[in-house]
């Protein structure tokens, strides 16, 4: 006789709340730091009782390793905690050209790669200028970390009506998805030390500042450009 029953297929589109996702990332950061002390422990009760020079040679080594480990798993649980502010007068000319400076220091070989250009008058902002200046560090990071084509980045920060914008034109070899949507979906791409969270940081940076971000590709000159606008206050 034929088998009439129904084949039931296992759902596989889990949907878990991004909160839930937090909790759970900094659970499980927590508690494998916990191991990673107990080892730097240990590594460093071995160091104390090893014989020979070589041995503590590679006893530091490994120490450096636990390091490592436990300063990504801190890096991880700071990139998905709530943005905090605290906001003050700053003049967007000092943001500017402190940013600059960031950049140059963050990327020392990429950043003569970059063609700024900066007129903002004395307009000032309400910001946390050094958590705002985190959202413009990856913006150029992801810059020159994906697909990156021959070029320099132009930078263009100015001010429209009641704006400051700051523009990013990047040439890109090759692009692929929905810009529309970037920085709306972690986790959607990673790799070795990267787990999409970057961009969604700077997205919640910039619009808990009560600013827009969108994100455009221009097939005309393949490139792909950013844009940040965010709302101008009293001169400083």
């Amino acid at each position: 006789m034929p088998d009439n029953s129904k084949q039931i297929q296992p759902d596989t589109g889990l949907k878990i709340p991004m909160p839930d996702v937090v909790r759970f990332v900094r659970q499980l950061s927590h508690d494998l730091r916990n191991h990673l002390n107990a080892a730097e422990l240990q590594s460093a009760y071995i160091n104390e009782i090893a014989p020979d020079a070589e041995l503590k040679g590679e006893v530091k080594r490994l120490r450096g390793m636990l390091s490592e480990m436990g300063g990504s798993l801190q890096r991880l649980t700071s990139s998905l905690a709530p943005v905090k502010l605290t906001e003050m007068s700053y003049e967007a000319s000092s943001f500017a050209e402190d940013l600059q400076q960031k950049i140059k220091t963050q990327f020392p070989e990429e950043s003569d790669a970059i063609d700024w250009q900066v007129n903002t008058g004395r307009a000032a902002l309400e910001i946390d200028p050094q958590v705002l200046q985190q959202a413009f560090i990856e913006l150029f990071a992801n810059a020159f970390r994906h697909a990156r084509g021959p070029g320099q980045l132009q930078a263009r920060v100015g001010l429209d009506k009641n704006e400051f914008v700051f523009n990013l034109q990047e040439s890109k070899t090759s692009f692929e998805g929905s810009p529309e949507n970037w920085g709306r979906e972690p986790f959607r791409k990673v790799g070795h030390g990267h787990y999409g969270l970057g961009l969604h940081r700077a997205r919640t940076i910039i619009e808990t500042h009560g600013g827009r971000f969108n994100v455009r590709y221009d097939p005309a000159s393949s490139s792909l450009v950013t844009t940040v606008g965010l709302p101008i206050g009293t001169p400083a």
